[in-house]
């Protein structure tokens, strides 16, 4: 199964799309808030080496953000990244 992750903070629309996206594809996903958790947010820059959210990591592959998310799913490659254990360039 795959194990997608998504660091957002509650007031963010582009992390609400991202998690609706994400829901509409029935994909379970670990919701990190880093409204108020300054340890979480410096988590998510280190992992990530970006300071806006959402940042989406795929089976610990940093994906991007919003704008990333929604790139694989026009080219079609969410959707095969989600099931299966291929990694698809973005």
């Amino acid at each position: 199964m795959t194990h997608v992750e998504i660091y957002a903070k509650s007031w963010c629309g582009y992390c609400a799309r991202a998690k609706a996206l994400l829901d509409a594809k029935g994909v379970a996903y670990v919701d990190i808030d880093v409204t108020a958790d300054r340890e979480k947010e410096l988590e998510m820059i280190q992992k990530s080496g970006a300071h806006t959210v959402p940042q989406i990591f795929i089976d610990g592959a940093h994906i991007g953000g919003h704008d990333d998310l929604f790139a694989l799913a026009a080219k079609g490659n969410l959707d095969r990244l989600l099931q299966s254990d291929k990694k698809i360039a973005a």
